[in-house]
């Protein structure tokens, strides 16, 4: 049984906490959080924890096998590396770190120690998103042209990271892991309006080289909730909404058929619109089946879905489209 401790419960944290401690193939011996009242509602509800408020004490105990890592972005790299140097197997939350060098040197320290290294990019492990993965490995949408995201709400409003570095990185790793490549622009702008220096809504776009372009639109400053991805393919279209609760996934048979031997522009643009259809999709708290995939991997020596080389690609997407950001917009060769 993996013994396991959870570093950071007060936020997102605590979820992993709910997970982990219902799982009966691990043991969740410890908690750690620099707030004596977090650890104390833990301690609560479960009486057989042990708590800390010192990491070092997680990393020098021999029953622990693994480490999850819900801490604040900027804590990520110095956790991680410690946990890893100490031989625990590592789950950190996304973004992996802030900084593309830092990432490196996570992979190649979890590549020395032979320990697995997993980022929690959360909707890598969301049916519907699988779903998803199949309709485009299988060619059910012909070929991907271009797909967008839109991740917006009224709050939560964060200062020491802006919108794009809160939100983004689940539309990021999503977009890589649909087209199964890295882009190769990346271009971004935003604007602070409730604090200076602290973007509240940000636009950007990914080109790949084949062609393909993705759009995303965050922001914690918009009068709706919308949790949106729409991709067009050159047979068919879908979405997938997140707020939906019963039609997550729309597939819509609409396309256009272009002529290039005809002149005439009414022969030579067709335009098709058929059939809606919305497929039963399936089950299952994604953060669950993400907990579930990290001991599976740990347990069998697989590598995750979204491995540490995963994490740094994505690190590299949000950290080009901060350079963008600051520039005004200018456009960032991977």
């Amino acid at each position: 049984m993996v013994g396991l401790a959870v570093i950071g419960v007060g936020g997102w944290g605590k979820n992993h906490v709910r997970n982990f401690q219902q799982i009966g193939t691990c043991r969740l011996k410890t908690i750690c959080d620099l707030s004596e009242k977090v650890l104390a509602s833990h301690k609560a509800a479960c009486p057989g924890i042990e708590t800390t408020t010192d990491a070092a004490k997680v990393f020098g105990d021999g029953e622990i096998d693994a480490v999850v890592i819900a801490t604040d972005a900027p804590s990520h790299f110095k956790l991680a590396a410690a946990a890893l140097d100490a031989g625990k197997h590592v789950f950190v939350e996304k973004p992996m770190t802030l900084a593309p060098a830092d990432a490196e040197q996570l992979v190649a320290r979890a590549d020395r120690a032979k320990r697995i290294l997993m980022v929690g990019h959360l909707l890598e492990y969301h049916p519907c998103v699988l779903q998803l993965k199949t309709y485009a490995d299988q060619g059910t949408l012909g070929a991907i042209r271009y797909m967008y995201c839109q991740r917006v709400n009224l709050g939560v409003v964060r200062k020491d990271e802006n919108a794009w570095w809160s939100l983004a990185p689940h539309d990021v790793s999503v977009i890589l892991f649909l087209f199964g490549a890295e882009p190769a622009v990346v271009t971004a702008q935003g604007q602070s309006y409730l604090q200076k220096g602290v973007e509240d809504v940000v636009f950007a776009q990914l080109k790949f080289t084949d062609g393909r372009m993705a759009h995303i639109h965050v922001s914690w400053f918009d009068p709706h909730k919308i949790r949106k991805m729409t991709i067009v393919g050159s047979d068919k279209m879908v979405t997938f909404d997140d707020m939906d609760a019963s039609e997550k996934i729309r597939i819509y048979d609409k396309g256009v058929n272009v002529s290039g031997s005809v002149v005439d522009y009414e022969q030579a643009i067709n335009i098709r619109s058929g059939d809606i259809l919305i497929p039963k999709t399936p089950g299952g708290e994604p953060l669950r089946i993400e907990c579930l995939h990290f001991l599976e991997c740990i347990e069998k020596g697989r590598t995750p879905r979204s491995d540490g080389r995963d994490g740094l690609r994505v690190v590299r997407v949000l950290e080009a489209a901060g350079r963008s950001l600051a520039t005004g917009g200018a456009p960032i060769t991977l």
